[in-house]
């Protein structure tokens, strides 16, 4: 029997190995256009990103160890051009010498796979502008980030390989944007509240992602310079397309073969409609295990499978019997009729920062096409017992048939092992097993694995209580949808932790709660949903009848402003403002009152009364505000008039010194109207790691640190040696923008860089100063979504010779990772600078881009650094 094999990779050697074992008298031959076989596509990113470090660790076995293998010939570097069945021929072009020649079979298997899809726009055959497919492109994308110094990049496509490129291209410290023409990331394999979650902890990260944003062009001239979009233009020194693939049978028109949307068809035995062609891989149609319905599924495992079973069902229908005798037989139904039963969609990917996701079987959007009743639940569960080290949260979904409770779909975020919670629907799916078949399976169990009960099962668990009407929830996607807007919102958690909500302490619950209607709507939510379910239990018991628990918590979902008690009518917040009492918008209902000093000195006397009114009245709190006056914190609204009598029956109307890194300044963005970051917490961090940790360190000069809460500059940030300002950064749904002539958008930007253009809301990336006054103001939710960040600027001072810092092309997007940073500089300072000269004048005499790349990109030696020897020279 001669075997010929179209295509080397996963299936074609797969499918080549076997039958080579299951026949050694067979020939088996596999034909390549590539000069390589059996790599590993799926290591590609991680190369890029530098986990992998050589090349070589990609090819899984060169053409002469296979070979040497398996006694399988492989021709390299020639490519099918024709399918002659007839003759059972097929023609093939050597891509080295021009010649064609022809190849006859007994039995011939398509294996050709994919070929990248690049769109037929302007600009993809610049330079800089890559795919990524083989280790080549792997290989060349590596080497044209390093040689020409790339910064930022561009990712067209948040699938998969998109995503896992971004997160490697991140790690190799540029500045990436992933930008997708779907209205979610990884569309149609995570259902949108999923995706939104994980879109969401990839931004904060510092991923930028814009959705809903068609690509239009890949501009640049010599070599690429970022891309034009439908929400506008990307800056990045280097794009990579990972738009899809399509199936590699263009040499296939002609032949007679049944095909759709370029892919080959075949039945459960991988035949294809004509005699002795078979197909395995991601040139062929497979069908779903669930529906059976057709699905194409471009996936290493169902290659692998596939190419596996192929060569299992040839030699079962060859009429020898070594199939059983070696064991050829596939788990499953494949042990009884040896055909494929079709796959589930499974996938794994791992994100930034150890964030994994999982899914498998069908999403509740496709399994509500496929004419099944779905009824889903997300669960937030621990990995592990919360006492145990390492232990973490599994993210679950789960979709069930309604009417028979058929487990039909999963999906799992976590830092653990999704792969095993995955890999557990799998089974329970392929064997159609139902939701209340998990609760009593004995899983594994010790503290370092697991909980004593097994979370998928837990999660099972919590489903089967929502389809016997137990528990009465709002999915986080209802939720999002407005179907809680009549509901009182109940803070269920073990400390207060929502603003403006009602705090009930779940343990004092034993009947009726004072202020509680029996007929009122509430809204449980705790921290994860089990302390919501819990309390729900008690309240129905209690006569309670509407009551609904919002599932994954205040873990999962957003909750939003306007959902709870407490409102101040804004003409009200309005007057009392006028009378010095400032809304704090962490609450509907709290403001603080500012108190005028007298050329920011108070006496020990009216210092009593701040106390006294603070303790009484307010949280017990006293802030100083960079304009040297007083506000006493805290104040609730039914208390304001009572503590301005107060303060005004009693007639209301501290530093280092030396070359040192000195007290830290900021402004009150914690509780102002237009904070965008928590000033209060990370001045005090810095106040205690640099000021008070670093007091002994003698630097240069002094070095003076301010945080800013916005982009209003209060305290002058950009005026100081290194100046935090907080930062939001909006993202665009292009899919929610209805480009309405009166733009709310436009509106509400304040610079005046927001603008409707072609009929879409368009924010111009270079002039946004990401105050973020337009977050949340489309009535149609286009900019709902947005990165908290910090913005640095590096050598500003101001005195005798005022000098504005230099901003720093990253954004920031957490505290810790801006608590380096700032240490980084402190460090680089000493190391650089001169006795007596200014951080401000040793960025100007090193020069700014120096100092930028040596801190961002640059590794520096703490120990070196603090060893130095160092003369200061402040003189106050």
């Amino acid at each position: 029997m001669k075997y010929v094999i179209i295509g080397g990779v996963a299936a074609g050697t797969k499918a080549a190995a076997k039958l080579k074992r299951l026949d050694r008298s067979a020939s088996v031959e596999i034909i390549t256009e590539s000069d390589s076989i059996s790599y590993a596509g799926c290591g590609l990113p991680y190369y890029i990103g530098g986990v992998i470090a050589e090349k070589e660790e990609l090819i899984v076995n060169s053409p002469e160890k296979f070979q040497s293998l398996t006694g399988v010939q492989v021709t390299t570097g020639c490519r099918a051009v024709q399918l002659e069945p007839v003759g059972k021929k097929i023609a093939l072009l050597n891509l080295s010498t021009g010649e064609r020649f022809e190849k006859a079979y007994d039995r011939l298997i398509l294996a050709t796979g994919a070929r990248p899809f690049v769109p037929d726009i302007p600009g993809t055959d610049q330079k800089g502008v890559f795919t990524v497919r083989t280790p080549d492109d792997a290989e060349e994308i590596r080497s044209y980030i390093k040689n020409n110094g790339c910064r930022t990049a561009a990712v067209v496509g948040a699938g998969f390989i998109g995503l896992e490129v971004a997160e490697n291209l991140m790690a190799q410290g540029l500045r990436v944007t992933v930008v997708d023409m779907a209205g979610q990331i990884l569309p149609g394999v995570f259902d949108p509240e999923m995706a939104d979650y994980l879109k969401r902890k990839l931004q904060d990260r510092g991923l930028r992602i814009l959705t809903g944003a068609a690509l239009k062009a890949v501009t640049g001239g010599d070599k690429a310079e970022g891309i034009q979009t439908s929400a506008g233009p990307v800056s990045a020194d280097v794009v990579i397309l990972s738009i899809g693939i399509r199936p590699a049978t263009d040499f296939l028109k002609g032949s007679g073969l049944e095909m759709a949307k370029e892919m080959i068809l075949a039945d459960p035995e991988m035949k294809t409609s004509l005699p002795d062609i078979y197909t395995v891989g991601d040139c062929a149609e497979v069908f779903n295990r669930i529906t059976g319905k057709r699905q194409w599924s471009p996936m290493g495992s169902t290659a692998n499978i596939t190419g596996r079973l192929l060569a299992c069902c040839l030699e079962k229908n060859s009429g020898r019997d070594s199939a059983k005798d070696t064991g050829c037989y596939v788990s499953g139904h494949a042990q009884e009729d040896g055909r494929y039963h079709g796959c589930l969609g499974t996938a794994v990917v791992k994100l930034a920062d150890g964030l994994c996701a999982a899914r498998t079987g069908l999403t509740e959007g496709a399994a509500r096409e496929s004419g099944f009743d779905p009824i889903t639940v997300i669960s937030v569960l621990d990995d592990k017992p919360a006492y145990y080290p390492g232990s973490d949260s599994f993210i679950i979904k789960l979709i069930a048939d309604r009417n028979s409770h058929r487990l039909l779909g999963h999906q799992v975020i976590g830092g653990g092992s999704v792969d095993k919670m995955n890999d557990i629907a799998v089974t329970g799916i392929s064997l159609k097993a139902r939701v209340e078949d998990f609760c009593d399976m004995d899983f594994s169990y010790a503290p370092p694995f697991s909980t004593a009960i097994h979370p998928f099962a837990q999660a099972c668990c919590i489903l089967k209580n929502k389809m016997d009407g137990v528990l009465e929830s709002f999915t986080p996607g209802e939720y999002a949808d407005g179907a809680a807007k009549d509901y009182r919102v109940i803070d269920a958690q073990p400390q207060p932790k929502i603003p403006g909500a009602l705090w009930i302490d779940l343990t004092r619950v034993n009947g009726p709660v004072e202020g509680l209607g029996p007929d009122e709507k509430l809204l449980l939510v705790c921290a994860k949903g089990k302390r919501g379910y819990l309390l729900q239990n008690r309240l129905k018991a209690a006569g309670y009848k509407k009551t609904r628990v919002l599932e994954g918590g205040a873990f999962f979902n957003r909750i939003k402003a306007g959902t709870v008690g407490g409102q101040i009518p804004p003409e009200e917040v309005k007057r009392v403002k006028g009378l010095g009492c400032l809304q704090d918008k962490r609450y509907p209902d709290v403001f603080n009152i500012r108190v005028i000093t007298r050329n920011g000195k108070i006496t020990a006397g009216e210092q009593k009364v701040l106390a006294e009114a603070a303790e009484r009245y307010g949280s017990g709190e006293v802030t100083m505000t960079t304009r040297l006056t007083v506000e006493v914190q805290g104040v609730h609204y039914d208390r304001l008039q009572d503590a301005m009598d107060f303060l005004n029956e009693n007639g209301l109307l501290t530093g280092g010194t030396g070359s040192k890194v000195r007290p830290v300044v900021s402004c009150k963005g914690t509780t102002c109207q237009y904070g965008l970051l928590d000033t209060f917490s990370l001045s005090e961090k810095m106040h205690e790691r640099f000021y008070v940790g670093y007091h002994d360190v003698v630097l240069p000069h002094k070095f003076k640190i301010a945080v800013g809460g916005c982009p209003n500059n209060c305290v002058k940030p950009d005026l100081n040696d290194i100046g935090i300002i907080g930062q939001r950064i909006p993202h665009i749904n292009m899919e929610k923008c209805r480009g309405c002539r009166n733009c709310q958008i436009e509106k509400a930007c304040p610079v005046h860089v927001a603008e409707v253009k072609e009929g879409k809301i368009r924010i111009d990336p270079e002039r946004c100063n990401h105050c973020g006054r337009c977050v949340g103001k489309c009535p149609f939710g286009a900019v709902e979504d947005y990165t908290d960040g910090y913005k640095i600027y590096l050598g500003g001072r101001w005195g005798k010779r005022v000098a504005r810092g230099h901003e720093l092309q990253k954004i920031f997007t957490s505290e810790e990772e801006v608590l380096d940073f700032v240490e980084k500089v402190i460090l680089f300072y000493r190391e650089e600078g001169a006795s007596g000269e200014r951080f401000a004048d040793m960025v100007e005499r090193l020069g700014f881009a120096y100092v930028q790349d040596g801190l961002l990109h640059a590794e520096l030696d703490k120990s070196r650094a603090l060893k130095k020897d160092v003369v200061g020279g402040a003189t106050c």
